[in-house]
């Protein structure tokens, strides 16, 4: 199975540097992937990354900024040049769509990949799935902004004892896990007695933004939260009339959400490296990962709570 992990494609506040590239995250799920706040360069970070374009299904932009949207017509172009043939949704802020739409003919191009826009108001379920649902929640930045959150429903996992104590093996174990029961010499087996509940995984997005309600709400038992933290404590004044947090806001606001794993990205230039961000963060969430440009970070698996 293809692996779930977030590439990250750029993690420069406002303007590129030296080092960082504009915004950009590649969510990769399965066999798809989600690209979230494509910024200036990204068609190229893509590559870099070696990322697989064409597996690109759904797109989310948080705001017009041009540090979240820039990007967004040389990607449509390059899905167009690799002969993509499935639809792609793109998800935007409402009142938007007038951007959303210059940025979409943004050069003379045919269009032949279907585009699907989708101008939103949150709160609301933008994508109800499967096979995941994805909403999103509005922000306070300013320009109207959304945050996202990516959610798996529930399933089931087998158990190895018990699967092996009530003889359920080979093909067998499949078909109980579709039929949900299963007939094993002469004894009806159900699916609850050889299996256990399996939380689906989570991943939630707060780009641009100051702290508020709907920052924990997205964040509310993510395994990945991926968040902006464009400067340090001692900037908080400028953080606050600016609309957006701090590294130590970005993991208080994990820790309060009871996030698994925090990745702080959206660095002002102000700072050329990651590694105050990193300590300032550590002190208060310890799972913490200070996002550099090309970076894979994987989701983390199922978290199993210790019994007995």
């Amino acid at each position: 199975m293809a692996p779930r992990e977030l590439v990250v494609l750029g993690t420069a506040a406002q303007a590129p540097t030296r080092y960082r590239n504009h915004n950009g995250y590649l969510l990769r799920w399965d066999g798809e992937a989600l690209l979230f706040d494509p910024g200036e360069g990204t068609q190229r970070q893509l590559i870099l990354a070696d990322a697989t374009r064409p597996s690109i299904s759904r797109i989310c932009i948080s705001h017009f900024h041009g540090d979240h949207c820039l990007g967004l017509p040389g990607v449509l172009l390059r899905l167009a040049l690799d002969q993509v043939e499935h639809p792609v949704d793109v998800y935007f802020p409402a009142s938007g769509e007038a951007n959303f739409e210059r940025l979409r003919h943004a050069t003379i191009a045919d269009e032949t990949v279907e585009v699907r826009p989708h101008p939103l108001t949150g709160p609301v379920v933008a994508d109800p799935g499967p096979p995941f649902r994805l909403l999103a929640l509005p922000l306070d930045h300013g320009p109207e902004t959304l945050g996202w959150r990516l959610e798996e429903p529930g399933g089931r996992r087998m158990v190895a004892d018990r699967l092996q104590a009530l003889g359920v093996r080979g093909p067998d174990v499949g078909a109980l896990l579709r039929e949900g029961q299963l007939n094993v010499e002469g004894r009806l087996v159900t699916l609850d007695e050889v299996s256990e509940p399996r939380r689906g995984q989570s991943v939630a997005f707060v780009m641009d933004t100051r702290m508020c309600d709907a920052a924990v709400e997205l964040a509310r038992d993510v395994d990945l939260l991926v968040c902006e933290s464009t400067f340090l404590d001692d900037e908080q004044e400028l953080a606050q009339r600016s609309h957006h947090l701090t590294a130590r806001q970005a993991a208080w606001l994990a820790r309060e959400a009871g996030a698994r794993r925090l990745v702080l990205t959206h660095f002002s230039q102000r700072h050329s490296g990651e590694e105050e961000y990193l300590a300032e963060a550590a002190a208060v969430f310890p799972d913490v990962v200070a996002a550099r440009d090309l970076l894979r970070v994987p989701i983390p698996r199922e978290h199993h709570p210790p019994t007995g």
